[in-house]
């Protein structure tokens, strides 16, 4: 697809596949030993390591480039929410429970209050999500770190292990998914942190270089608006699952939206799905994409457009599913059904969009 977003999609595939077809040349190094890779699968949300009886999983992300948002607005406090979510909500896609996480920040230069104020949102975060911070390193690396404005300029990264609950036979892959299956949609409450590449083009398009500073709906700048922090799921995945209501599949609404991350849940069956009651993308997305001219399949392959993880769940399951999410405080309805075809569709009050992919 062309590079309207600013990040060239098809080509972050291509990157990522070929990343991940030299790290499975590596799994044969750990075979039959502690940290045998057991995931039969390609190109999940993380990966089963095996260590005697205990079965881990790790995930790796960072916050991307909204870390801009942070160097733009001087609040720093809540980015820690973004960094977890990325990888907590990955582990718990596949069922793990979030435990440990280790963070990396590269700086130009060192800021101790701002360090501090970044810290402070991480434990928050973690702390949300009941996961304990056992490592990390920041590095000073000079003119190799770049961003917006004269203070420290920063990347953010992490890495993340989870364990498997007892109760699970093996980590959840999508492929136990059958047609007639469930498909439980969790609001979001924002961008979460992805896509902003494109986000940024379009608010300097149209508002210029402070756009940080351009009124959103005369209480909040649209700096502040779109650096919402990310809402962090596993910690209600985690209760479902240990009430014995395990999805059979679950999607992580990140880069590639809803099209590309579904189809990761639904490739090991080659089953499809007919969305047409996932949540409405939220104000500030139909903003940007009126402002952007953002067409409808770019919107929903860019950004969660309001619905930050899908879950594949039995029908039997339904009412007890939903009634442990809204206890915990999150927001959720059904929002579609398993088809025996292997096509995405997205059907709402206004949209119509359809993806076909191969067997």
């Amino acid at each position: 697809m062309p590079k309207k977003s600013g990040v060239d999609i098809n080509l972050g595939n291509t990157a990522s596949r070929t990343a991940y077809k030299y790290a499975m040349e590596t799994f044969v190094n750990r075979r039959g030993k502690q940290g045998e890779i057991a995931t039969k699968t390609t190109g999940g949300f993380s990966n089963l390591l095996i260590f005697d009886k205990q079965r881990i999983g790790i995930s790796s992300d960072g916050t991307g480039t909204k870390a801009e948002l942070c160097e733009r607005t001087g609040i720093y406090n809540t980015l820690g929410y973004d960094l977890v979510a990325m990888v907590a909500d990955d582990l718990a896609a596949a069922g793990f429970e979030p435990t440990n996480l280790s963070n990396i920040i590269d700086v130009d230069y060192l800021d101790k209050d701002i360090i501090e104020q970044m810290m402070k949102g991480l434990r928050d975060a973690c702390n949300f999500a009941k996961i304990a911070i056992t490592g990390g390193e920041i590095a000073e690396l000079g003119n190799r770190i770049g961003g917006y404005g004269d203070k420290m300029h920063f990347n953010w990264s992490a890495t993340a292990i989870g364990v498997l609950p007892e109760n699970m036979e093996k980590e959840i892959d999508g492929s136990d998914i059958d047609s007639g299956d469930l498909v439980i949609a969790l609001k979001s409450r924002g961008f979460r942190s992805n896509g902003f590449s494109s986000i940024r083009r379009i608010l300097q398009q149209n508002f210029g270089e402070n756009w940080h500073k351009v009124s959103y709906d005369n209480q909040m700048t649209w700096g502040k608006k779109i650096l919402t922090p990310s809402l962090i799921y596993s910690p209600v995945i985690t209760k479902i699952i240990q009430k014995n209501m395990i999805p059979k599949g679950i999607a992580h609404i990140t880069g590639g939206g809803i099209f590309d991350n579904f189809h990761r849940v639904l490739k090991a069956t080659n089953k499809g799905v007919i969305l047409n009651n996932l949540f409405e993308p939220l104000p500030e997305m139909k903003k940007i994409k009126e402002l952007g001219k953002v067409t409808d399949q770019d919107a929903y392959l860019w950004w969660n457009m309001g619905n930050g993880m899908l879950l594949v769940i039995d029908k039997k399951d339904e009412n007890n599913i939903i009634k442990e999410i809204l206890k915990n405080g999150y927001e959720c309805r059904v929002a579609g059904t398993i088809i025996d075809d292997n096509r995405i569709s997205i059907e709402t009050n206004d949209v119509k969009l359809e993806k076909w992919y191969e067997l």
